[in-house]
């Protein structure tokens, strides 16, 4: 039976289904950042800029929860076989992770509230800018987001690539453990 709360052993329920849903998110959101900016000014850009938005702030709010998930439970020990310089890596590479997934809605927000722009999350919740109108800080804000996206770019084939190590080089369980079913 799955559990709910994580374990020394295991993440539980919550954990996983909050970190496929950020997964799921960040790839959407990534890729229709990549087609939207590419994309000659038309009502699908816009659509597709809303829809990027809004996916934005939710995942934002899901990280938020996510982080407040993972400090109310215990966190999985790392396999005995992992090296102290391995453990290091893979705790700075959640911190890199966790710190992009704030930054790159949060710069978003930032960029779309200093060009003036209303945030409206899926048609549902009208958010309110968080900076005065401001050409500077939007082109900051903008150069910001990039740079982020690129970084998270990299940090996430990182992420990928030590999970498919973790499951077909070293074999232990570190995949299995993120996935709801844990067949050996």
């Amino acid at each position: 039976m799955m559990k709910i709360r994580n374990t020394r052993d295991g993440w539980g329920a919550g954990a996983q289904l909050l970190h496929w849903l950020i997964a799921a998110g960040i790839a959407t959101a990534m890729l229709l950042g990549w087609i939207m900016v590419n994309l000659p000014n038309s009502a699908t850009k816009f659509e597709l800029y809303a829809l990027h938005k809004s996916l934005g702030i939710t995942i934002l709010a899901l990280v938020l929860l996510r982080m407040a998930w993972r400090w109310i439970n215990v966190v999985p020990d790392m396999p005995g076989t992992l090296s102290p310089r391995e453990q290091k890596l893979a705790g700075a590479g959640h911190m890199a992770l966790y710190a992009l997934m704030l930054l790159m809605p949060l710069s978003g927000y930032v960029l779309n509230s200093a060009a003036n722009f209303p945030l409206n999350v899926f048609g549902l919740v009208q958010i309110p800018n968080l900076t005065p109108e401001s050409e500077t800080l939007a082109d900051v804000a903008s150069v910001m987001h990039l740079a982020f996206f690129w970084v998270l770019a990299a940090v996430l084939v990182a992420h990928i690539g030590a999970a498919l190590r973790h499951h077909f080089v070293l074999h232990d369980d570190v995949l299995r453990r993120m996935l709801p079913v844990r067949r050996r």
